[in-house]
């Protein structure tokens, strides 16, 4: 039987610290899993390879129900998941899930959890719906002032138009490219669609 943990935080500049420190209280540091990624899915990356590991008989903890995940729906499913599993999954926050189980009393602490999780699952959605409102409201009311421009268009340099030139040309790769111009590989083909349809 192995203890897991999960954290998560939806970007890279976020600090996981303040999980951390309350998972290590239950899990030892080098089985705690951890993504720096929106929680709008489970297609994360650290996530699916615990999904993997964990075993029946095996508990996760967690310290929050949002920390999973923001959709009500599939945040459910992946409970329904580990249950099938007989993985056990411990919210800190969600005391109910912490209790050690009398046998003969499954169908009562279930009942608790399932009605706990409804409710903080609508919860995390509703909270990921509000952040997309004040996003948009946001960008609104900067359009409105003329100051949203989107994303900013990338300037095109002669070490960009020499390098693009050669490529083009076939005297260089697109690799070779790349580095003659310092860009990543997603950042140089933005630029030649930019350059092309300008």
């Amino acid at each position: 039987m192995r203890i897991y943990g999960y954290m998560r935080v939806s970007t890279k500049n976020q600090n996981l610290d303040r999980q951390f420190v309350e998972l290590k209280k239950y899990v030892d540091e080098r089985y705690i899993f951890q993504d720096k990624q929106s929680g709008k899915d489970f297609e994360r990356k650290e996530y699916q390879l615990m999904r993997k590991v964990a075993q029946k008989g095996d508990t996760i903890y967690i310290k929050s129900l949002d920390r999973l995940g923001r959709n009500k729906k599939q945040i459910k499913e992946e409970l329904e998941y580990f249950q099938n599993e007989g993985v056990r999954v411990k919210v800190l926050d969600i005391p109910t899930t912490m209790m050690e189980i009398q046998e003969g009393q499954e169908w009562l602490i279930n009942m608790i959890n399932n009605l706990l999780v409804e409710v903080l699952a609508t919860m995390a959605e509703q909270e990921r719906n509000n952040i997309l409102q004040r996003q948009a409201e946001g960008i609104a009311i900067a359009k409105e002032n003329g100051k949203y421009k989107g994303r900013k268009k990338i300037e095109v340099d002669g070490t960009f138009k020499a390098a693009y030139d050669k490529w083009k040309a076939g005297e260089i790769t697109a690799t070779k490219a790349m580095e003659l111009t310092g860009l990543k590989k997603n950042t140089f083909y933005r630029r030649v669609k930019e350059y092309e349809n300008a």
